[in-house]
């Protein structure tokens, strides 16, 4: 698979990103680096932050507004750095928001995509002898800690009535996974697009199981205590946001071949990780969505993968009339 290697630690991306321009004094402070600066990070499945970027749609939002772009290999990296104020905004998966809050980061969800459950699966070797989830006992099984892949890993294991010590779990970033599932070090791989769908297109996978029924593969926008005091700015991200996941959906090939150089994803992966991807605008969260994300909370509370239980709804941006 040509996919672009994003193996360096968190620590050295983060400064790196101090490198780039934002100020040694920002980390572990949470103050911004400029009082207009927007710092947003994003990862390869950020296709409505990437198409955003690319066609200059904040711009004309947000004028006289520096933005700065980051890209991170996973949701935790990216929390990361919006906990400790290296970025105001950034796209994630569902539990690295549960991991973030449960380390008691200020980091706060103001808005989601459409669930997205059949863009992220756990996937074996072509000619693996395993058929069903229940065959995963004592097996190796790698994904990003702290990820989406994560708790869709703890859900199969419900679904296959197994429990979380009956398997091997070794914590990896996308990169170094697929390098370990190339070897033949692991025996399932839990991964989510555009890293699944270059998997099934290479042919070196085959899909166990996919997210359906198992998880809704929520995708958040997170933001800094200091961004949720701006309205305005938020209505003017999700605006944007919500016009590049149009014009995706109108303009499949051309955003498959930018997405394909940008990412470094093969241009058929790409195409089918487009072609799964659930379309439609930017929300903030509704009843429904906290609750599905609290049940997200409560699995990894209940097997002992964070320190106490959550209340999602604590970390919940309310935008009120203002933002209404």
């Amino acid at each position: 698979m040509a996919i672009i290697d994003d193996r360096s630690p968190t620590r050295r991306r983060v400064l790196a990103l101090l490198g780039a321009g934002v100020g040694a004094a920002a980390l572990g402070t949470g103050a911004r680096a400029s009082g207009t600066e927007l710092r947003i990070g994003y990862q390869k499945s950020s296709v409505n932050l990437m198409v955003t970027r690319e066609r200059k749609l904040l711009e004309a939002r947000l004028p006289g507004t520096p933005l700065k772009w980051v890209e991170f290999p996973a949701g935790p990296q990216i929390l990361e750095a919006l906990s400790v104020g290296s970025l105001d905004f950034g796209f994630t998966g569902d539990t690295p928001p549960v991991f973030a809050q449960a380390a008691g980061k200020d980091i706060w969800y103001v808005g989601l995509e459409p669930a997205k459950p059949a863009n992220s699966a756990i996937l074996v070797p072509r000619n693996s002898p395993l058929h069903t989830l229940a065959d995963l006992k004592g097996k190796r099984i790698g994904f990003q800690k702290g990820s989406s892949a994560h708790y869709l890993v703890v859900r199969a294991l419900d679904k296959a009535g197994l429990r979380w010590s009956d398997i091997t779990p070794l914590y990896l970033t996308p990169s170094d996974a697929r390098a370990a599932f190339e070897k033949g070090a692991l025996d399932a791989w839990g991964i989510w697009d555009p890293y699944y769908a270059a998997a099934e297109i290479d042919g070196s996978a085959r899909v166990l199981s996919t997210g359906q029924g198992l998880s809704s593969n929520n995708s958040f926008y997170l933001g800094s205590k200091a961004l949720t005091r701006q309205p305005a700015m938020l209505k003017a991200l999700f605006a944007a946001l919500s016009e590049a996941d149009a014009w995706t959906k109108l303009n499949l090939p051309a955003t498959a071949r930018f997405l394909s150089a940008e990412t470094g994803v093969p241009l058929a992966g790409t195409i089918r990780f487009l072609a799964r991807r659930a379309a439609g605008p930017v929300t903030v969260l509704k009843p429904a969505d906290i609750a599905d994300q609290q049940r997200v909370a409560d699995a990894f509370s209940r097997i002992g993968l964070i320190p106490r239980p959550l209340h999602v709804a604590d970390a919940v941006w309310q935008p009120g009339a203002a933002f209404a």
